[in-house]
């Protein structure tokens, strides 16, 4: 028997859903972080590969540093956003396909084999853990507010230069080898404040069957 989802579990994760920009003051905990990551690990990505690195800035510090890299009209909701998510991607995601991908020894070698795979394959999988982010942020009663508008080198700079990123472990930080994909606002949303829904293409206008 095939299982879906409910009515309500489709509503809560796409139909109901909003981007938000205003917050409520009410504080995510860690464990809530733990649990959207524990979630969103399941999706999958190419051999397993499994790139996105994950910054969760949860103080006004570190909240600071990242600001002056952002464009004006993103500032005051990440200011007042009580987690901002860096999601990022390892250039060095293939030394760790021996564990993750196990019954192919060879995949490492191939991409060091052919380094021309390693951006390309970090990027297009770190943007699909991304939207599994996003999934199970809501999943977990997170509101979400994803965005780009910001300048990744002075992201990059700032938090993943390696001289830069006091207590960062080397398992988290190789050699400055992250590099910043997007940024995810999370929190409570304030309901009052949003704005009338956009509309989205139907089914003609954006598909084809062949």
């Amino acid at each position: 028997m095939t299982k879906t989802l409910n009515e309500e579990g489709m509503d809560l994760l796409f139909r109901a859903a909003r981007t938000h920009n205003d917050w409520l003051e009410q504080p995510v905990s860690d464990a809530t972080l733990h649990q959207l990551y524990d979630l969103l690990k399941w999706g999958p990505t190419s051999a397993n590969s499994s790139p996105a690195r994950i910054l969760f800035l949860r103080t006004q510090q570190a909240k600071a540093r990242l600001l002056p890299a952002l464009a004006p009209g993103n500032v005051e909701k990440t200011r007042t956003a009580p987690v901002t998510a860096i999601i990022a991607y390892d250039l060095k995601f293939y030394e760790k396909l021996p564990r993750l991908f196990p019954h192919n020894p060879a995949m490492c070698e191939a991409f060091i084999n052919a380094p021309q795979l390693i951006d390309p394959t970090a990027r297009r999988n770190s943007s699909l853990q991304g939207a599994y982010f996003i999934l199970a942020a809501r999943a977990v009663g997170l509101d979400c507010g994803p965005m780009s508008g910001f300048d990744n080198a002075k992201v990059d700079e700032e938090f993943f230069a390696t001289d830069k990123c006091s207590g960062c472990d080397e398992e988290f930080l190789p050699e400055g080898h992250v590099r910043s994909n997007f940024l995810c606002n999370l929190g409570y949303g304030d309901p009052t404040k949003l704005f009338p829904r956009s509309p989205r293409l139907q089914f003609d206008e954006a598909c084809m069957l062949l």
